[in-house]
Order: C-alpha cells, then sequence, then structure tokens
C-alpha cells in the first residue's frame, strides 16, 4: 500500500495550501465506502476520500465527482447537515500516521471529519466535540474491543505503534537493527522499527545509501544508511516534496510524494494529488457510476436468466414432425390391436405402416387400450398445438432476449444517472423488474448524442433503445446514412444527408462511433453495417430500437468517438 505516513504529510502540506479557508459547496457520497466534497477556495476544488480496504485514500481530483448511490446514509446526511455550506478551518495530521482530520466551522457548529487510511481498517468518521457522530465503517466490541466505533462513542485514535518516530532515530540504532537480522533486506529492519516507514521508503532510503535497494543488511553500511534516511525524512519534515508515478503498461505501478530513484521509469508530477488520481484512476466519467449500476444490472441478470430459462423450455416443448406423427400412429395402433392387448401388457409391437419397420408403443399397464389409445390422441392434439404455438413464443422471448441484451449495452454505456435511469424505467415499464421500484436521482433527459465532421456534417448516436427507435422514426430522412455494430446490440447512428456527397472518412468516422457505443467497444475491430434510411424498418410489434434493414455495406473499423 503507497498511502503511507510520507504521502498523508504531503497531502496535508497540499490541502493546507489549496483548500484551507474554502466553503464546502457540496457533498456526493461515490459509493458506499467514499464520500466527495465540492469545496470552494478561490476556485472550485474536488476533495475524494475513501474507506475501500483495496484503495483507500484521500485526495484531490481534477474533475467534478458524481454521486453513485441511490441513498444517502446515514454518514451521507450528517454531513451534508453539518459539513455542506461550513469552511474548511484547518487540515492535519497525527504525527506520522496514516490519518488526515479536517476541522469544519458551520451554522450547526464545529465538527472534525476522520479519515483514517489504513487498507482493511480504514474509515471516515464525523465526529463533534470529540464523540464520534457516525462513520462509513461501524465497529462494534464484538470486532474490536479497545476501539469501538459507533455514534455517540468518544472516538479513540488508531493505537500507536510500537516503533521508534523518526526524530528518535540515531545512527546507533540504525546499527543495532540492521544487526539484529543480518541476512535480511536492510529495508526489511527500517519498516520493522521505525513508525511511518513503508516499503517502499524504506527501499528508496536502502538504494540512496547503498545503490541498491534490496541489499541484505549485513552488506550495508549503517552510518550510510542513517545518513540517507537523515537526508530523505529532513526532506519530507520540511516539506520539500517531489512527488512522482511509475509508469507500468496502461497504468501505474507505484507512487509517492518523493523521487522513486530505485524504480526504472519514474516520472515526476506536480502534486501528490496527481500522482494518487493518476494510480488510482479519478473516479470521474463513466467509472464514477459502476456502483450506481449495480442494482439495476443485478435486474437486468434475473431478467435475462428467466428469458434464457424460458427459451429452453419452449425448445423442450417444440416436437418435431415425426414426434407429432407417431403420437398419432401409436394411438391408431392401440385401437386396431385393442382385442389382442393382455391386462398389464406394457408395450405393443407393431407395423404401421406395411413396409416400414415395426413401431413399439409403450402402455400404461394401470389403464384399458382405450384409454391408453386417448392418451396418445391427447399428446398428439397437444403437440400440433404447441407445433403451431411454440414458435411464435419463441418468436416473442428471441426479441425479448435482444431487447434486454440491448438494456444491458444502454447501462453498459450509460455516462450520467438520467441514462440509468431510462434503462430502469425501461425494465420497469415493459415488466421485467421484480420487487419494489425505485427511483434514482432526477437530473433531466439526455439527448441524443450530436458530433459534428470538420466539413460540417451532423452525426447523430441514440443512448439507448428509446433514442434509437426515436432516431428511425422522427429524426432522421430517407436519405440519410443509417450505421449500426452488425449483429450487436448497441446505438444506432444517423449521417445526416444535406444535399452533399458525404465523405468516406465521416462515413468512417460515424462507423467508428457505431462501434464504440456497442456491446463490442472494447474489441479492436468491429463490423459495422451502413444502408440508407430508407432500407431500415422497425420491427412491427418488435421493441423499441428493433430493426430490419437490407442493402448493407459492412465496413471494418476500431471503435472510437474521434
Amino acid at each position: 500500500m503507497y498511502v503511507d505516513a510520507m504521502t498523508t504529510a504531503a497531502l496535508a502540506d497540499e490541502l493546507n495550501e489549496t483548500i484551507m479557508g474554502g466553503r464546502v459547496q457540496a457533498v456526493i457520497e461515490l459509493d458506499p465506502l467514499s464520500v466527495g466534497f465540492e469545496i470552494y477556495a478561490g476556485r472550485r476544488f474536488y476533495l475524494l476520500a475513501s474507506a475501500d480496504p483495496q484503495s483507500a485514500r484521500c485526495h484531490l481530483v481534477s474533475d467534478r465527482l458524481r454521486r453513485g448511490v441511490e441513498h444517502p446514509s446515514p454518514l451521507g446526511l450528517l454531513l451534508r447537515k453539518y459539513v455542506q455550506g461550513a469552511r474548511l478551518m484547518a487540515v492535519g495530521q497525527p504525527p506520522w500516521e496514516r490519518v488526515l482530520w479536517f476541522d469544519f466551522s458551520g451554522h450547526e457548529g464545529e465538527t472534525r471529519l476522520i479519515v483514517e487510511t489504513m487498507d482493511k481498517r480504514s474509515n471516515i468518521i464525523l465526529t463533534a466535540g470529540g464523540d464520534i457522530m457516525d462513520c462509513i465503517k461501524r465497529v462494534g466490541p464484538d470486532q474490536n474491543r479497545y476501539r469501538v466505533l459507533l455514534p455517540g462513542k468518544l472516538y479513540v485514535p488508531p493505537p500507536p505503534q510500537d516503533k521508534l518516530l523518526p526524530p528518535e532515530v540515531t545512527a546507533a540504532r540504525v546499527d543495532s537493527f540492521l544487526a539484529a537480522d543480518p541476512d535480511s533486506p536492510a529495508w526489511r529492519a527500517l519498516v520493522n522499527h521505525i513508525a511511518g516507514v513503508s516499503p517502499l521508503f524504506a527501499r528508496e532510503v536502502i538504494h540512496f545509501a547503498s545503490g541498491d535497494a534490496l541489499a541484505p543488511a549485513f552488506d550495508v553500511a549503517g552510518a550510510m544508511v542513517y545518513a540517507s534516511f537523515e537526508k530523505l525524512i529532513g526532506d519530507a519534515t520540511a516539506g520539500r516534496w517531489s512527488p512522482c508515478v511509475v509508469p507500468a503498461g496502461d497504468g501505474y505501478r507505484a507512487f509517492a510524494a518523493y523521487s522513486l530513484t530505485h524504480l526504472e521509469g519514474w516520472t515526476p508530477v506536480e502534486s501528490i494529488s496527481e500522482a494518487m488520481a493518476l494510480y488510482f484512476g479519478a473516479p470521474v466519467g463513466e467509472a464514477a457510476y459502476d456502483s450506481a449500476k449495480v442494482g439495476v444490472r443485478a435486474q437486468l441478470d434475473g431478467a435475462l436468466k428467466r428469458t434464457r430459462r424460458k427459451l429452453d423450455s419452449l425448445e423442450r416443448q417444440a416436437s418435431s414432425d415425426a414426434e407429432i406423427e407417431r403420437l398419432r400412429q401409436g394411438g391408431e395402433l392401440i385401437y386396431a390391436y385393442a382385442a389382442t392387448l393382455e391386462p398389464g401388457q406394457r408395450e405393443l409391437k407393431a407395423q404401421y405402416d406395411p413396409e416400414g419397420p415395426p413401431l413399439t408403443v409403450s402402455l400404461d399397464p394401470a389403464l384399458t387400450p382405450v384409454e391408453n389409445a386417448q392418451r396418445y390422441f391427447e399428446r398428439y392434439e397437444k403437440a400440433k398445438r404447441a407445433a403451431a404455438d411454440v414458435p411464435k413464443l419463441q418468436a416473442v422471448a428471441q426479441q425479448e432476449m435482444a431487447y434486454l441484451e440491448q438494456l444491458a449495452t444502454d447501462l453498459d454505456l450509460a455516462e450520467s444517472w438520467p441514462e440509468i435511469d431510462l434503462v430502469r424505467e425501461a425494465l420497469q415499464r415493459e415488466g421485467f423488474w421484480k420487487g419494489p421500484r425505485t427511483r434514482s436521482p432526477r437530473g433531466g433527459t439526455p439527448g441524443i448524442r450530436r458530433f459534428t465532421s470538420p466539413d460540417g456534417f451532423v452525426i447523430l448516436v441514440g443512448r439507448n433503445a428509446a433514442q434509437n427507435h426515436t432516431l428511425i422514426t422522427e429524426r432522421s430522412a430517407s436519405d440519410d446514412l443509417w450505421l449500426h455494430a452488425r449483429n450487436l446490440p448497441g446505438s444506432h447512428v444517423i449521417v445526416k444527408d444535406d444535399g452533399r456527397p458525404i465523405p468516406d472518412e465521416v462515413i468512417q468516422r460515424a462507423a467508428r462511433l457505431a462501434a464504440y457505443y456497442s456491446a463490442a467497444r472494447d474489441d479492436t475491430s468491429v463490423e459495422v453495417d451502413v444502408t440508407r434510411r430508407r432500407y431500415v424498418r422497425p420491427i412491427r410489434g418488435g421493441r423499441p430500437g428493433m430493426v430490419t434493414y437490407k442493402n448493407e455495406q459492412t465496413l471494418t473499423v476500431k471503435p472510437g468517438k474521434e
């Protein structure tokens, strides 16, 4: 975990320089373990705090934070009441701890928000006068007798580490640390004996002292390690930060508030918040709504499973013509040979077609020959009806499946609460929603996406099944171009015909958009069908956005927004 005491100290310095004295404009609950704050301090800042055990952190992000929960939590309600509208009076850090505290003063009084970024024990706690008002993770006495985190209880800080504080470290003590376990890596001796020292910082100290971050304790000089430690700790206590990240593939393998010279490719950045946002990925854009989609996705998955089961059942019900004919023949053979059947007989073997093989007809020994024959004819009539009805039912179920897959893609591509809510409303309106109906925060209805090429051609992209239907029926003319990812759920795309020939580069861009706003967004190449809108027709009786088309050409493109 790279959110160490040094990171926390650098954050405290940065936040004191940027948001101190600012007013909290909004409190946003991003997910059940994360909250955000919009703070105005000369300009708008966005502060993120998370107690997620895998990514606990607190830092500024560059873009507006988005709410990801449907209903506010008890802590969220308290934050809105006491912190929203309040002024940030102080930011601090207990010495050498992974804890930040924020003092707020507002109309409802003074409160302190404490953010503890300690892996599994991470928490976000609101206090007033030393007492806990609430926390993002409540901890009862059955979980931790020493430190109960419940409303109304006195806030008790995390227990101090049984280690030396950095100012107490001397050259002699460093020598003793190294000598205690000479065969272990030297960095481990620092971590085991000095508070606030993470493995990452310790390896940087050893690298600075010896040139080898992984050198064993017996192979490094205590005096050099102490000098290195004093230099790097001195920079930290003086606020001489050098934040950086270490790239790895498409992401980052590490970050720190100090230079990571022992890691190849380390790259300086402007602030520790920037380093953390790059490493963790700030919860902005589409990813900000992942938590908000969970409930709707569960309903979609349930509806898809039910529809698949329906299709499987219909498949089992569908009898072939030969099977139906065998039922009729079985009934007629029983009638023909009724006089020869013995009581309790279990099968009849007889030839129906003089030139064909004999048939074996199963009999229920508890029934008379006439009753057995009647049962065969009843099954025959039922199979005949099914043969007529099942294909229609299968077609309806297949349409339901296609529509649900489209809604699943709409949800995957949703970039706002209103877009998520449109999927929710479609599930409820079409009867796929199970249990109590819910609504997400209202935010207006998103419009159809609109792109304009450099030479002025307008490209329209539907956000969901309903907008796809609108594009076909209301927002396009017969000469417009229509594009859609081939055999995949996704957005309908329209290139408006304005009387000029549509250039190939415009068609290619529209095809890339059709691929990007489809279920194959992450593929390297996608087939996209293109035809004039006059050849596209909504399916009669079908769900919104479902169409048939002809005279298409197929392009293969890489998905992209540009």
